[in-house]
């Protein structure tokens, strides 16, 4: 194949020697102009380690690289030992945004490999020699690396690779370490300019312009006659943090010559029963390698991994570089380095990324074990779990009586559900978005979820789920990571939660720095309880109508639902009130005094009927009215748009028993608990409201109610009436319905909806497609939308305090767990955010960093 040769290429312009740096401790180098690794190594001068002689080029210089531009390289090569080998590696502004491979042994050739063989032996030589051939040939000369794989280093190997290269190249292999470093250079020049290098460094945060420096180093040795070899080391455990030497050594040296290449002697780094440590063989050597390590700790105030060689016993240190460790091990060195003096609390707290925290409250997968994967969806709430397939309620709660784990498999998910996922480890969905019912609840409950999974295909008929070449049955086994929104073929290795006293400490620093109060979401006692572990201020959103999907509360709602007269309704739901006067008991007592805020009942009464026509029929029966009867009540209930219908605030004006009922077992409860001297005051909140009269009417008959109970148990209680402000109208008017109002709480799920005219249950088939082509910058069921959501927010509250300025605002939509949707809130004065009991510490850690970053 013809190619215009490397040096044929070059173009005639010249770039200074200010563009290139030797790195010393006084050196002109930063970060922001040559790169992380280039800072790093100067700051390993600065504290007296044997770094090998580097040379730093500024992003300025690899741009004009790029481009064309040539160096003087002798001058840059009369800094180094003649006929010295040199290492290039990249040095971006940051390590996570990647950069070209390393190119190792720059300017060996026919004469050096002679000389290395002379002294060392050929084996050695050859194998520099050919793996500097391999990656010139693959990274520099693009040539297809498969042409010049060799089974094992050999001088053959060698002679074959340079011919393979002069045929394809149609000039020999390089011999001039001049050219051999400029090739090096302007290839990795350009490689960093590529279209697939920049996407994929910015799709890790990267701007456009993101610059590349490149550092030349001196290759340390590690082949000499001595102990000699190449090592990497670090002082933690990357998945706990916990004090732990670990790494690996590669000896090429006295105990490893005859070895060279993939079969070298490996050595364990401390004392091993298993075999040979460098501990052993060189002691001096590793306790240097402890005390750079432990230096570097205090002065660069991080968990640092260290890649070094030895040259006949002479320690090297060739690059430092930050342990990637788990979320988990982060946060155990953020606070161990604070508690040490080391860094300020403040600090602690501004390393940890607040997401990364939910992946310590759940089993997540183990990302060191490979797995295939059957589908994927949308990440609609972390954690990871393994059960047995099953594709309804009843079949998932049949599972969990026999303590067997299963994963709930279903189109969608409604109320009725609710049991099934409770039983379940793990819900997939294949229709639905981040606050579908499925998303909402399973981050309420905890379980791993993955919604809009719409390649999968469901036969509830013959009972499989199919997606590609994969079928799976009702009772084969999968892994779902609802982390990552991935379900796993088979059962796959997962790693346990991590609540250990760093993380509670980590929270407590938070808790001291934070101004503005985290609240939670909970429906439940269980979902009270993690509330109350997670340290929520108290619950800023209790979903009534959950409570009532327990099968003898079902039945009596149903029974509610189909009586004829307002005495029968009324019968009902006073055998309901004992059900929801305890539900309440419990709550308060779990909470202990602190806040609760109760929506009352708000969904469609449609929701609890039966959906196949054999659960009409058993309702039926149940209730002993004829099936025709039953499926025309049915059908009358049944709306065109239910979310937009009859439900809410409606209900509590058209079917007034319903908030009767519940209103009256709220402040029965408040009685009770403060006779057990634990007192409480509780907040009724008004859903989907949209005019100040639905307040008025619903209000009187709350106050009217508490009258009521006052008088006839004889006790005294105070209590709060606000509204959940789903509807743009309600923001709108806010000014009018606060003069009504302790209290005005955002749902932001259904305000969102409102605004946008999005089903949030839908909108998962074509939101990726939307952010992709950038009609929306995020999801707006998962990211707050600032400029119109967020605008009727402003609004409302900015007219609710102006009718009422000693009004409580908050938000109790999923976004409220969001640190930007916090930022948001706490901008405009709001007194707290709710958020599922699992993003409570997620909003802690959110809320302390931007008190944080205000103060900086």
């Amino acid at each position: 194949m013809l190619r215009c040769s490397l040096r044929e290429c070059q173009m005639p312009k010249y770039l200074t020697l200010t563009d290139y740096a030797q790195i010393t401790g006084s050196a002109p180098i930063k970060r922001q102009t040559h790169g992380w690794r280039a800072k790093c190594l100067q700051r390993l001068v600065r504290l007296e380690m044997p770094v090998p002689l580097t040379i730093a080029l500024s992003f300025a210089a690899v741009r004009e690289i790029a481009t064309g531009a040539q160096m003087n390289l002798r001058h840059l090569l009369s800094h180094f030992p003649q006929a010295q080998l040199l290492s290039v590696r990249p040095s971006a502004e940051y390590p996570e945004w990647g950069g070209p491979a390393a190119i190792l042994n720059i300017g060996i050739n026919d004469d050096k490999h002679a000389e290395i063989a002379e002294i060392y032996g050929e084996p050695v030589a050859t194998r520099m020699y050919l793996h500097f051939v391999q990656a010139y040939a693959a990274h520099v000369a693009h040539l297809d690396p498969d042409m010049f794989d060799a089974p094992e280093p050999s001088l053959p190997a060698l002679q074959a690779a340079l011919r393979d290269y002069e045929s394809e190249m149609e000039e020999p292999f390089p011999q001039s370490p001049v050219q051999q470093l400029a090739d090096v250079l302007r290839s990795m020049a350009r490689a960093w300019e590529g279209t697939s290098a920049r996407l994929l460094r910015q799709a890790k945060g990267a701007p456009v312009d993101a610059g590349l420096g490149l550092v030349v180093q001196a290759m340390a040795g590690g082949v000499g006659a001595g102990e000699s070899g190449a090592g990497l080391i670090r002082f933690i455990d990357a998945d706990t943090g916990a004090p732990q030497v670990t790494g690996r050594f590669k000896s090429y040296g006295l105990h490893g010559l005859e070895a060279m290449g993939d079969d070298a002697d490996v050595l364990y780094l401390t004392r091993d029963k298993r075999g040979p440590s460098l501990e052993e063989r060189c002691p001096e050597a590793f306790s240097e390698l402890l005390r750079h390590g432990d230096f570097a700790r205090k002065r660069l105030r991080e968990e640092m991994e260290i890649e070094f060689t030895l040259d006949d016993g002479k320690l090297w240190v060739l690059d430092a570089v930050t342990v990637q460790r788990s979320s988990r091990a982060s946060v155990r060195v953020a606070v161990d380095l604070a508690n040490d003096g080391i860094i300020e609390r403040d600090e602690a707290l501004m390393r940890i990324a607040p997401k990364a925290l939910s992946e310590l409250l759940h089993r997540q997968v183990n990302p060191r074990k490979r797995s295939e994967v059957f589908v994927s969806g949308i990440a609609a709430s972390p954690g990871a779990a393994i059960g047995r397939i099953v594709f309804s309620s009843s079949a998932a709660q049949a599972l969990a009586a026999r303590d067997e784990p299963c994963i709930l498999i279903r189109r969608e998910t409604t109320p009725e559900d609710i049991r099934g996922m409770h039983a379940a480890k793990a819900v997939v969905t294949e229709r639905g978005g981040m606050t579908s019912h499925a998303a909402v609840i399973g981050r309420g409950l905890g379980v791993p979820c993955v919604v809009g999974a719409s390649r999968m295909q469901i036969d509830e008929r013959r009972k499989t789920v199919r997606a590609g070449d994969y079928v799976f049955s009702e009772g084969d086994m999968l892994t779902v990571d609802g982390t990552n929104g991935l379900v796993l073929v088979g059962e796959v290795a997962l790693l346990e939660p991590a609540l250990d006293d760093r993380f509670v400490t980590l929270l407590d620093w938070a808790d001291a720095r934070r101004d503005i109060d985290i609240r939670a979401n909970a429906d439940t006692p269980s979902d009270a309880r993690i509330a109350r572990e997670f340290r929520a201020q108290g619950i800023g959103l209790c979903r009534t109508e959950h409570m009532f999907f327990e099968d003898d509360r079902l039945t009596l709602m149903r029974e509610m639902i189909f009586a004829d007269t307002p005495e029968d309704r009324s019968d009902a739901l006073g055998r309901l009130l004992p059900m929801q006067r305890a539900d309440f008991i419990e709550l308060f007592e779990i909470m202990q005094g602190q806040p609760v805020c109760i929506r009352l009942f708000d969904p469609p009464l449609h929701e609890f009927l039966p959906h196949s026509k054999e659960g009409l029929r058993f309702l039926a029966d149940a209730l002993n009215k004829p099936l025709s009867e039953i499926m025309r009540r049915a059908d009358a209930l049944s709306e065109f748009n239910p979310m937009l219908g009859m439900r809410g605030v409606r209900l509590g004006v058209t079917i007034p028993e319903i908030y009767e009922m519940q209103v009256r077992a709220i402040f029965e409860a408040t009685v009770e608990l403060t006779r057990r001297e634990t007192p409480v005051t509780p907040e009724i909140m008004i859903p989907l409201v949209s005019a100040m009269r639905e307040v008025e009417l619903v209000k009187s008959r709350i106050d009217a109610i508490a009258a009521a109970v006052r008088s006839r148990l004889g006790h005294d209680f105070d209590y709060r009436i606000g509204v959940m402000v789903e509807t743009p109208r309600a923001a709108l008017r806010s000014g009018d319905i606060a003069l009504h109002a302790a209290f005005l709480s955002f749902g932001t799920n259904d305000l969102t909806q409102m605004t946008y005219g999005l089903s949030r249950d839908d909108a998962g088939r074509f939101m990726s497609d939307y952010v992709q082509q950038q009609v929306f910058h995020e999801d707006p069921f998962h990211t707050l939308d600032l400029d119109g959501v967020g605008e009727l927010l402003t609004l409302g509250a900015t007219r609710g305090r102006k009718a009422r300025p000693d009004i409580t605002l908050s938000i109790c939509g999923e976004h409220g767990g969001n640190p930007d949707s916090i930022r948001f809130c706490r901008d405009l004065g709001f007194d707290y955010v709710s958020c599922s009991p699992f993003r409570v510490p997620v909003a802690r850690l959110a809320a302390a960093q931007l008190v944080i970053e205000e103060e900086n």
